[in-house]
């Protein structure tokens, strides 16, 4: 089961910059896109460096997939589903996000609890 977790008003959001949150325990880079207005959440956790970094990768775009490069060896990754363009064997975990009256939301696992 899932369930939304608000994490920031949209405007707090820098276009084409990126921010990182802590989402369901999980490090992840938000970055607003400049042109589409679209939001996408990735692992701050560069798999190449392993240092938690990608929120200050460069946003940009290769054949019209919009990109994030790692800041630490540069390799792009794309927004949409997390896969390395330059390692096809490497990945960034992607989680599901929306605007809602005007706040970032980004989808995670529901926590089950005792009563």
């Amino acid at each position: 089961m899932t369930e939304w977790q608000r994490v920031c008003e949209l405007d707090a959001l820098v276009p084409d910059r990126g921010a990182a949150a802590l989402i369901g325990g999980h490090q992840v880079a938000l970055f607003r896109l400049s042109d589409s207005g679209e939001v996408h959440a990735v692992d701050h956790l560069d798999p190449f460096s392993h240092a938690n970094v990608m929120a200050r990768g460069l946003v940009g775009s290769r054949k019209g997939t919009p990109t994030v490069a790692s800041p630490m060896h540069k390799q792009s990754f794309d927004l949409l589903t997390g896969q390395c363009l330059d390692d096809p064997e490497v990945s960034l975990q992607v989680w599901p996000t929306r605007v809602s009256d005007g706040w970032v939301e980004v989808q995670v696992e529901a926590r089950s609890g005792a009563a």
